[in-house]
């Protein structure tokens, strides 16, 4: 199954991390489909917390990609802005 999951990346104790598209038996932050966002918890100033790109989001829920809980709660901040 083809999952839309978060791997993170950074340094400890300053996670980012991109929203990657996956197949559901590779590892969080191993191989990889696509890239289709980045999020950033602790962003500051003029960084952007999140940066998602809608259109390749729904074409692979489309298709059948499962998003996990915590990014369809991203996909909704982000559709409300």
């Amino acid at each position: 199954m083809v999952v839309i999951r978060l791997a993170r990346g950074g340094q400890k104790h300053a996670p980012t991390y991109r929203v990657t598209v996956a197949d559901q038996r590779s590892a969080a932050t191993g191989r990889y489909i696509e890239v289709v966002g980045h999020y950033n918890p602790f962003a500051r100033g003029q960084e952007t917390g999140l940066k998602l790109d809608l259109e390749k989001i729904n074409a692979w829920i489309a298709k059948g990609a499962q998003p996990t809980k915590r990014v369809q709660s991203l996909i909704k901040k982000a559709q409300a802005h």
